[in-house]
């Protein structure tokens, strides 16, 4: 997929107020309306004009792309970082039956299926722990607005948040009466969940992957582990003659729920250095003792 330059689209520059911006779209419309134009490309330009200012007459997706797109240029290959729009407020927005591209898809075509009238909606980051114990949480969020000039900036405004135990990717918690103030009753605030990476755990629904180192000697006659998980730790029986890769499941131990999820180790064999004297005495014992060749199976 290649990155599309908005401003260049409108021929307009990234620093162009809102006004700019209107007579820009008018004038190419006139130019390339199917209607009215005799230039032979003039529906497929007037596509690139109308999604161009989709994007940059909104104060909020105009932001989000300003801060994304800052270092591509166009026809770039281009493949939008993972959360690049966490922590960004949008309205409410239908796009459904507009005729974009592929990029402004994968950009903001899942919006329109948020929210109702006056209600925001946001992507938020929590770590894998909160799923488990719930938390109390302040989230900043960035919230584009026009300033005096007609032109877009971004405010910040923290909201204190309740995260529930057992939420999961995916789901919206709402905030009453934190949206749009509209007409007449506030809309809400839909904070949608997903989980920052973390170096141990991985969460799959409701089910909690973790990687789970071994000795050779846990792995071929079998033990019984201590296991760090979110909110504590529990027993892990290793059945002997395990290989690295095997991964056991433990039910009910994964993000609780109703039912809970299950947590899914994956077992990796972990060999001790031969840099001592006695590391490499005890390799080079099994190596003569041991009839063992691990590549006779293939």
């Amino acid at each position: 997929m290649e990155f599309k330059d908005y401003y260049q689209t409108l021929g307009v520059a990234r620093e162009a107020a809102a006004d700019e911006i209107r007579k820009a779209f008018r004038k190419l419309a006139r130019k390339y309306h199917p209607d009215v134009s005799k230039e032979p490309d003039a529906e497929a330009r007037m596509k690139e004009v109308n999604e161009a200012y989709a994007v940059l007459s909104d104060p909020e997706k105009r932001a989000a792309y300003d801060q994304l797109g800052r270092n591509y240029r166009p026809g770039e290959e281009f493949r939008p970082p993972p959360d690049w729009d966490a922590g960004f407020e949008f309205s409410h927005h239908d796009f459904q039956g507009a005729d974009f591209s592929d990029f402004f898809a994968e950009l903001f075509g899942r919006m329109g299926a948020r929210g109702h009238g006056e209600d925001h909606y946001a992507k938020v980051l929590l770590d894998v722990e909160d799923a488990f114990l719930g938390a109390a949480r302040q989230i900043s969020l960035r919230v584009p607005k026009v300033d005096a000039g007609r032109r877009v900036a971004l405010e910040t405004r923290t909201l204190s948040v309740k995260i529930p135990a057992g939420v999961r990717e995916g789901q919206l918690i709402r905030l009453a009466g934190q949206g749009a103030a509209g007409a007449g009753k506030p809309g809400d605030l839909l904070l949608e969940v997903h989980f920052k990476p973390h170096p141990r755990y991985r969460i799959d629904g409701r089910d909690l992957h973790v990687d789970l180192p071994v000795a050779p000697w846990e792995a071929a006659l079998g033990a019984v582990l201590r296991v760090a998980v979110p909110g504590g730790a529990l027993n892990v029986r290793i059945p002997a003659g395990a290989q690295s890769g095997r991964v056991l499941r433990v039910r009910g131990k994964g993000i609780p729920a109703a039912p809970p999820g299950d947590l899914l180790l994956t077992l990796r064999v972990v060999l001790p250095s031969a840099e001592t004297p006695k590391a490499r005495e005890l390799y080079e014992q099994m190596a003569r003792d041991l009839a063992f060749d691990p590549r006779a199976a293939t």
